[in-house]
């Protein structure tokens, strides 16, 4: 027989003969020919561990609240890799008794020197034993420090999570360092092509006129000498606290969270002392709807061989609904259905080519360079706009265009068309969902806000139950408030505030004619 069977143990004759190890080969050297077969163990081999298609219990995302007040929770998945991170309920939303960029700040100081780690470097390199990377990202209502590593190295990740999130050094050279990088983000902030950014800004701050999610959410230049350890210290006394906290995790054991939660974020006195929070901000967001408007010389915003055209950009929102509210599945259709895009956009149907937004506007109007929807939602409330971009001299055509779009929404929806944005919908839901970090986010974000997270196959059936009088439903009610504008370029032909307004409360979305005697 084989040499390589010889000693291994269950190999005896009978069983080299169970398993059909084959007898009397050899190498052309000579040497015998190892007669191992595949439907055995191999051995000296660790057993394999294989990925099975249980049942539905797998896929439930398991929640457990500490003593402290902080919740842990876990989703399985299969592979070698986790991704873990702390959700804070503490953004912009936050700061209106506060100097206006702090979020702005502690994203940018995030995994800076700690109590235990002398520098960013040392973090890097702990994170490098176990193949991993961090980062942190800030929003209007929640900040995320999230790192992707080995899964054996979990203790090590959650001990780096908690020194990073309550244990910052915040050292003068290192909040010098945030102010250069923060002054340095505004002034290409005014200066990249895609205006999108700048824009989301502008509307958030026209619809929530000073509060809550109207605030900036970039640190205003004249803030950032003004931002020291001081100013970030109390702000985190307030809501950097265990309840305000999600320690979430993607490719572990529960258990195995659980038990890194309690040793690590369990009794864990901050930097800037324990203590409960006297100051929270709990207002509810205000829809007051307004105009801001930012003329802008833009005709050299991209020079170079094939420079992009002058372009004035307007956005028109109306608020539509939180995330907690029924109504949030109608609208994540709707504007599904808007879609759009670029005019430069290439591919067949799955790029979007059969939403309204390139049929109706876009494939109609050459001169128009873009034409995209975006929702925004968030715990009280929701914003559903169109971004569209052209020529500065064909402003009051384009805002024209995008007034009757708003208003067609609440006719006809046909059953074709309602049930592409549908598939759409859930498609890229799904397909989103394939990926660890995206997984991670959606379980942080659903247990911060919810206490409990509702499962793709859930949120599925949801889309699938809407129908198109759902669609005319909410589209009416959003109708009924005031918008939101936001314009920026060269706004000579811009119409009034009060005209769009009386656009989106007519009939057919038209702007209120105007007769002038010179042009």
């Amino acid at each position: 027989r084989g040499g390589g069977a010889a000693g291994a143990p269950g190999l005896a004759d009978g069983g080299s003969r169970r398993c059909g190890l084959a007898a009397g080969r050899s190498y052309s050297g000579g040497g015998a020919y190892p007669s191992v077969s595949l439907s055995c163990p191999l051995p000296g081999v660790p057993k394999a561990v294989f990925a099975a298609a249980e049942g539905r219990e797998q896929f439930e995302t398991r929640v457990t609240v500490l003593e402290n007040g902080l919740r842990v929770a876990s989703q399985k998945k299969f592979g070698q890799f986790c991704t873990v991170g702390l959700l804070i309920n503490s953004g912009s939303r936050h700061e209106a008794k506060y100097l206006s960029g702090i979020s702005h700040f502690l994203e940018k100081l995030a995994f800076s020197s700690t109590a235990q780690f002398g520098s960013k470097d040392e973090i890097l390199l702990t994170l490098e034993k176990h193949g991993g990377i961090c980062d942190c990202q800030a929003s209007r209502d929640t900040i995320m420090y999230a790192v992707s590593a080995d899964a054996k190295g979990l203790d090590t990740v959650v001990n780096l999570l908690a020194d990073v999130a309550l244990q910052p050094r915040f050292s003068d050279e290192e909040i010098e360092m945030t102010r250069m990088a923060i002054r340095f983000e505004l002034e290409d902030l005014n200066m990249r092509p895609d205006p999108e950014p700048l824009l989301t800004e502008m509307i958030h701050a026209a619809a929530y006129r000073d509060n809550t999610v109207g605030l900036n959410r970039f640190c205003p230049v004249e803030n950032t000498d003004k931002i020291d350890r001081e100013v970030l210290h109390s702000y985190l006394r307030n809501y950097y606290t265990p309840d305000r906290m999600v320690l979430a995790g993607v490719g572990i054991e529960h258990e195995q969270l659980v038990e890194c939660a309690r040793k690590h974020l369990l009794g864990v006195e901050p930097v800037w002392g324990s203590g409960q929070s006297k100051d929270v901000d709990r207002s509810v967001a205000q829809y007051t709807g307004g105009i801001i408007k930012v003329e802008k010389d833009m005709s050299d915003v991209s020079l170079g061989p094939t420079p992009i055209p002058e372009l004035t950009h307007i956005m028109i929102g109306l608020e539509s609904c939180s995330f907690l509210e029924e109504d949030f599945i109608p609208f994540a259709v709707l504007n599904m259905m808007m879609g759009g895009g670029g005019s430069f956009s290439a591919g067949g149907p799955g790029k979007g080519m059969f939403t309204r937004l390139y049929l109706n506007v876009l494939n109609r109007h050459h001169w128009m360079y873009n034409a995209t929807s975006y929702h925004h939602s968030y715990e009280d409330t929701g914003l559903l706009c169109i971004h569209a971009s052209a020529d500065p001299k064909q402003v009051r055509e384009m805002v024209e265009i995008i007034t009757r779009e708003f208003i067609l929404m609440a006719g006809a929806v046909g059953e074709v068309e309602l049930e592409r944005a549908k598939t759409q919908l859930k498609s890229m839901l799904m397909m989103n969902l394939e990926s660890r970090p995206v997984i991670f986010e959606d379980v942080g974000r659903q247990v911060l806000a919810t206490n409990t997270r509702k499962l793709p196959h859930e949120l599925c059936a949801l889309i699938g139950q809407v129908k198109s009088t759902d669609i005319k439903r909410v589209v009416t009610k959003m109708l009924h408030k005031k918008p939101a504008v936001a314009a920026l370029g060269d706004l000579t032909d811009l119409p009034t505030y009060e005209h769009i307004q009386a656009a989106l409360s007519s009939k057919d979305g038209r702007l209120p004619r105007k007769y002038r005697l010179f042009r």
